[in-house]
Parts: structure tokens; C-alpha cells; sequence
């Protein structure tokens, strides 16, 4: 499993990789936790549960990022545990959990913003392989 940060004119990104998608997804949450601070430095004190669906697996990359941000920005969290199943029959579903802590602003670092999570150039392929674009 591995995530790669793409610089992009403007935004950002993330390409990674995992032994399926799941963990494509899951390596894909952390290097997009890892643009916005120190992943490191973030305890698993708090603990949130994550179910999406939808008929494509990009539109679903794009849900579980976007959910994420919105999780920060209303709950004050950051998050560095990510733990996503994936299955599909005639719809896509996602069940992950995701661990993190409130943020303190003594103690956390702040790197970029995320703004939101593009459709532009998103890629998610079942064998195991995410690249996706974010607004800054």
C-alpha cells in the first residue's frame, strides 16, 4: 500500500495503490489526511463510522473524500486511521471506520486546506489503483 502526492497547476492530488481497492481507498484517505497536517502527531480518541453507496467506484472515491472533509470541517477532527470495506453487487458500498482527534491547534500542525475533492481526472480501478484531484 503507498500514496504518492501529485502537484497540480493550482490544486492537488493523490495517486495511490493497495492490495485491492479497499485499501486503495484506505491509502487515499491518509495521503489526503496528510496534505492537511502531521498525521502523526493525530490520536484515534475519536471514532466515526462511514456508509455510502453508489453506482460507480469513482463517484464513490469522491463521496468517502467528501464526507471526510466534511467530517473536519463540522466535528473540528482530524483523522489518521482509516479502515474501508468495499463490496458491489449491483451497487457499490462502502463501510469504513475512521479514527482521529478534535482538533488542538497547540498540538496539530496545518498544512493545505482542502477545499473540496474534483471529478477531474478521478480514477478508481478495481485492481487496486486511485488517483484523484482536490481543490485548494
Amino acid at each position: 500500500m503507498t500514496y504518492d502526492i501529485i502537484e497540480h497547476t493550482a490544486d492537488i492530488g493523490i495517486h495511490a495503490t493497495g492490495e485491492d481497492l479497499s485499501e486503495a481507498f484506505q491509502e487515499a484517505a491518509k495521503g489526503m489526511s496528510s496534505i492537511m497536517t502531521d498525521i502523526e502527531r493525530v490520536n484515534k480518541t475519536e471514532i466515526f463510522k462511514i456508509e455510502l453507496e453508489s453506482k460507480e467506484w469513482d463517484e464513490l472515491l469522491v463521496d468517502f473524500l467528501s464526507e471526510l472533509i466534511y467530517l473536519h470541517e463540522v466535528e473540528d477532527v482530524l483523522f489518521s486511521d482509516f479502515d474501508v470495506n468495499l463490496n458491489s453487487n449491483e451497487i457499490k458500498k462502502l463501510h469504513a471506520t475512521v479514527k482521529g482527534e478534535k482538533i488542538d491547534m497547540d498540538k496539530h500542525k496545518f498544512f493545505t486546506e482542502i477545499k473540496a475533492v474534483s471529478y477531474h481526472a478521478i480514477l478508481a480501478d478495481p485492481v487496486g489503483e486511485v488517483k484523484v484531484i482536490f481543490d485548494v
